[in-house]
């Protein structure tokens, strides 16, 4: 059997195996307690092809975005405390919208979140992209104050003030 390289079994009291493959590359097989290692090869045989492209597309993209060093990571922080607010203010008066906050974070799985007091976070990660995609972004997590959700008015209120918003979330994929 042509298993994936280097896999790790997490076993738990779930009932079902799953795969994941991290930001890393490396792949993660979640499995009942009881179940056998023959079964978890075999079901890593049958998803291969499906961890081999995820897995593929995982490391292409922590080699386009390094971890930047210390200085780097300084430089964006900073830059992200400047030019955030001022996007923010920007978009925001254009589409009537305030945060009760702005954030800058360190998070790595995602580049902005809006809570449900409407104070938004960004990850200064973001400032390693275009300004397009910058600006997606804010536009995206300020449209958050009026829709909690990714429903037809959510994005139709993105598709009002950027109508290239599909181009520009491309940016960040």
């Amino acid at each position: 059997m042509n298993l994936p390289e280097g896999y790790t079994v997490k076993r738990s009291r779930r009932k079902t195996l799953a795969v994941e493959v991290k930001r890393t590359g490396e792949v993660i097989v979640r499995a009942p307690l009881h179940i056998r290692e023959k079964a978890i090869e075999r079901f890593l045989f049958e998803q291969r092809e499906w961890i081999e492209t995820h897995a593929a597309k995982a490391k292409a993209r922590a080699q386009l975005h390094l971890e930047p060093d210390a200085e780097e990571e300084k430089r964006l922080r900073n830059l992200a405390k400047t030019l955030i607010p001022e996007r923010v203010a920007y978009f925001g008066s254009i589409m009537g919208l305030m945060p009760t906050g702005i954030r800058i974070t360190s998070a790595k799985a995602r580049f902005g979140s809006c809570s449900v007091k409407n104070s938004l976070c960004f990850s200064w990660r973001l400032m390693q992209y275009p300004m397009e995609a910058v600006d997606y972004v804010v536009v995206h997590e300020l449209a958050h104050i009026l829709h909690k959700n990714h429903g037809k008015a959510f994005y139709d209120t993105v598709a009002s003030v950027l109508p290239d918003h599909k181009a520009r979330r491309a940016m960040l994929k």
